[in-house]
C-alpha cells in the first residue's frame, strides 16, 4: 500500500486539495476561478436561480439553469453532478455544460453541489444524490419543471453518482429516469488505480491521485466492490434489465476508459445502452480546458437528453 492510500494520509491530502481549490475559486480571474468557469462557452446564455435541496445527509445547494420555455409549459428537468474524485466541490465547473443543455435540450438543469469525502465518505454521496433526484422528481410543479420527464448525468465522479442514482431508482421502484448520462465516469474502484492502463504514458489521472480519491471516499478497500461504487467490477453481476437507458461517453486516452467501456457493454446486454461514444484523442476532463472538443460532445448530450424527454412525453400521452 502506498503512503497516499492510507486513509488518514488520503484524508489530509484531500482536505488540502479542497483548501487550494477554494482559494483558486475566490480569485477574480485565472484558472480555477469561479469567473473563469462562468465565462466558458459564452454563446450559451445564463439564466439561473439558487435552490437548496433537503436530504438526510446534508442540505444540497444547487443552481437551477432555466430554459426559454413557452409560458405555462413546464420543461423537463436534468440533474447534473460535477466531477472531482468524490472529494472536490465545484459545481460551477459544469456551468457551461448546464447552459448548453438548457439552451439546446430545453430542459431545466439542476446543477448540484453534493456532499464530498472525506467529510462525507461512502455511502453518503450516492445516497444523497438519489434523495436529490427523488426530490427533484417529486417537487417539479412547485419548482417550475416537469418532474415526470427527468434525466440525470455527471462528469467523472459525478457520472459515477449518476450511475448510482439510476441503480437505486432501479432497485427502489423510482423515480422514473428517461436517461442517465455517464461522462468519463470511474466505475471500478475495486481495481487499484495502479493496475489500470491508459493509452498514453502520462494520463491526467495518475495512480497517486487515484490513491487519494479512492481512499478518502472509501477508506476500507473491502467495500469498493459495492454495486454503487463499482458497477463495472467483477463482483457485480446483477441483471440490469429495466434500468434507465444510458449514454456512456469515454475519452480515448483516459485511465478510466476500460471500465467505462465494460459498463457500456454490460448495459448493452441489458438492453439499456442508447449509445457509447468514445471521444478520440482526448484525456480525462478534456472538456474543461478544450472548448472546441467540448462543444460537439455537449451537443451530443443535449440531443440525447432532448430526445429522451420528448419520448417520455409521447409515452405518457
Amino acid at each position: 500500500m502506498s503512503l497516499l492510500a492510507r486513509p488518514a494520509v488520503a484524508s489530509f491530502a484531500a482536505r488540502t486539495m479542497q483548501h487550494a481549490l477554494a482559494l483558486a475559486a475566490r480569485r477574480r480571474s485565472g484558472p480555477g476561478s469561479r469567473a473563469a468557469w462562468l465565462e466558458r462557452l459564452p454563446e450559451f446564455p445564463r439564466d439561473t436561480r439558487e435552490l437548496t435541496i433537503p436530504t438526510s445527509v446534508a442540505p444540497a445547494p444547487a443552481v437551477v439553469h432555466v430554459p426559454d420555455s413557452p409560458e405555462g409549459v413546464l420543461p423537463p428537468v436534468h440533474v447534473n453532478f460535477h466531477g472531482g474524485g468524490f472529494v472536490l466541490p465545484g459545481a460551477e465547473m459544469d456551468d457551461a455544460l448546464c447552459r448548453c443543455l438548457a439552451a439546446q435540450a430545453g430542459v431545466a438543469v439542476v446543477n448540484v453541489e453534493y456532499a464530498v469525502a472525506p467529510q462525507h465518505p461512502f455511502p453518503a454521496p450516492p445516497r444523497q444524490a438519489y434523495e436529490i433526484v427523488r426530490w427533484v422528481a417529486e417537487h417539479g410543479a412547485e419548482q417550475g419543471w416537469d418532474g415526470s420527464r427527468l434525466t440525470v448525468g455527471g462528469q467523472s465522479a459525478g457520472g459515477a453518482l449518476a450511475a448510482a442514482v439510476a441503480r437505486q431508482a432501479f432497485e427502489e421502484g423510482g423515480p422514473s429516469i428517461a436517461l442517465q448520462v455517464l461522462h468519463y465516469p470511474p466505475l471500478d474502484l475495486a481495481t487499484n488505480a495502479r493496475d489500470k492502463r491508459a493509452a498514453i504514458a502520462k494520463p491526467m489521472l495518475r495512480p497517486w491521485l487515484g490513491d487519494i480519491f479512492d481512499s478518502a471516499y472509501v477508506p476500507d478497500p473491502r467495500r469498493r466492490s459495492d454495486r454503487l461504487i463499482s458497477p463495472a467490477g467483477a463482483a457485480d453481476s446483477t441483471d440490469l434489465t429495466g434500468i434507465a437507458p444510458a449514454l456512456v461517453i469515454t475519452a480515448a486516452y483516459d485511465l478510466l476508459r476500460a471500465e467505462g467501456t465494460r459498463y457500456a457493454e454490460r448495459l448493452d446486454k441489458a438492453g439499456a445502452l442508447v449509445e457509447h461514444h468514445d471521444v478520440p484523442k482526448v484525456d480525462h476532463g478534456y472538456d474543461l480546458n478544450d472548448a472546441e472538443a467540448a462543444r460537439p460532445v455537449y451537443a451530443l448530450i443535449a440531443d440525447h437528453v432532448r430526445r429522451a424527454t420528448e419520448a417520455k412525453a409521447g409515452a405518457d400521452e
